[in-house]
């Protein structure tokens, strides 16, 4: 590689990390405790919670969501979702359909009772905090866009440190430290070797931290285009004074979708469904299908089912990275490991950041003497 290529490349492999490496550290240290937010749910609140008749039937989902609705006078249904270990139904409620995320009450219920379920919420402000800032720094979609900005910076410096690494190699043997030599040439050992053994899963993280920040753009799309057609019919039609019923609603849905399962409702005028639908969400059973979500449309004014389309490649793309950018789907071994990688990366993005100012000091003109030049 001809030496001006190899000084083109080491200016894209500093001005993207100078520019991306705070923002990343931020995301390395929030993403940590992120990894085991299941855990440490379950550690702060214990499940001493038992269904006031494990072995009786359920109640149908209306009269769920009567007794949720009675219980916030003047508020309408947003979403309902439901727990996959437990008989708990989850009740989103607010003043309006389309009310932002701070007006909204969430509530759960005993599926085989009616019953409050008392909120697991010990630590679970800490959580959401992180959680927050994790995604898009408390800014909305501008956050998650200038959040993905930094992550496509960081997958370029990843790339541009992989073409610089092989001249930077040929006269070592892979995996030396110069531990005898300057504490920067040391640092810039261990930055190079912990660098290039975690790059793949380094350029997995961040692509689908990418893809992750781009969730709204890419679900406004696909209710735009791709479900477009199931929802024209309906475009003019005013928002049912009267809803049908619900429980008959998602048992179409569900019979409509042989081998998935329920996972949450959309209730007319939502931000996930049309002004004139519930929109039934189901996913599949297996560890990796049950990330693929498939949409049903039913008429919440007569219970007529309106449709039900798959997820396009994008949108099951979007899915799957939420669990691939925690490692959320091989149990707790693969989160340990996903775990170790994440403090590696922070590892190396910090002696990024020491091997820069480092230089900068290293060339700052001394009173009495030129530039210092050693290593």
């Amino acid at each position: 590689m001809k030496s001006s290529t190899i000084r083109a490349w080491s200016q894209v492999h500093t001005w993207t990390s100078l520019v991306c490496t705070g923002f990343l550290l931020m995301l390395c240290l929030t993403g940590l405790p992120l990894i085991f937010h299941d855990e440490i749910d379950d550690a702060l609140n214990p499940a001493t919670w038992e269904a006031a008749h494990p072995d009786g039937p359920l109640l149908d989902l209306d009269a769920l969501l009567a007794g949720a609705l009675a219980q916030r006078p003047g508020e309408v249904p947003i979403f309902m979702s439901f727990d996959i270990d437990r008989p708990v139904v989850n009740v989103t409620t607010g003043p309006t359909a389309d009310a932002p995320g701070g007006a909204m009450h969430f509530a759960s219920f005993d599926r085989t009772s009616g019953a409050l379920v008392p909120p697991a919420d010990v630590g679970g402000a800490v959580m959401d905090f992180l959680l927050q800032l994790h995604t898009d720094m408390f800014l909305g979609l501008p956050g998650m866009l200038f959040l993905g900005a930094m992550g496509t910076l960081f997958v370029a410096a990843i790339v541009s440190g992989v073409v610089l690494y092989a001249p930077f190699m040929r006269k070592l043997e892979f995996g030396t430290v110069r531990r005898g030599q300057s504490t920067r040439l040391k640092w810039l050992d261990y930055h190079n070797l912990l660098g290039v053994v975690t790059v793949a899963w380094v350029i997995v993280v961040g692509l689908t931290g990418v893809m992750n920040t781009l969730a709204t753009p890419i679900i406004d799309n696909w209710k735009t285009h791709e479900l477009a057609d199931l929802v024209a019919p309906y475009a003019d039609a005013p928002q049912p004074a009267v809803y049908a019923s619900l429980d008959a609603a998602v048992n179409r849905a569900v019979a409509e979708a042989p081998g998935m399962e329920l996972q949450f409702v959309a209730f007319p005028g939502s931000g996930f469904s049309t002004d004139y639908h519930y929109a039934i969400f189901l996913h599949g059973q297996t560890p990796l299908t049950e990330h693929i979500i498939a949409p049903a449309l039913v008429s919440a004014d007569d219970g007529s089912f309106a449709g039900m389309r798959e997820m396009p490649w994008y949108v099951k793309a979007l899915s799957l990275s939420g669990p691939l950018h925690f490692g959320d789907y091989g149990g707790l071994f693969l989160k340990m490991v996903w775990a170790v990688l994440d403090v590696i990366t922070i590892i190396v993005l910090a002696s990024g950041m020491y091997l820069w100012v480092a230089r900068v000091r290293a060339k700052r003109p001394v009173a009495g003497r030129g530039p210092v030049t050693s290593a």
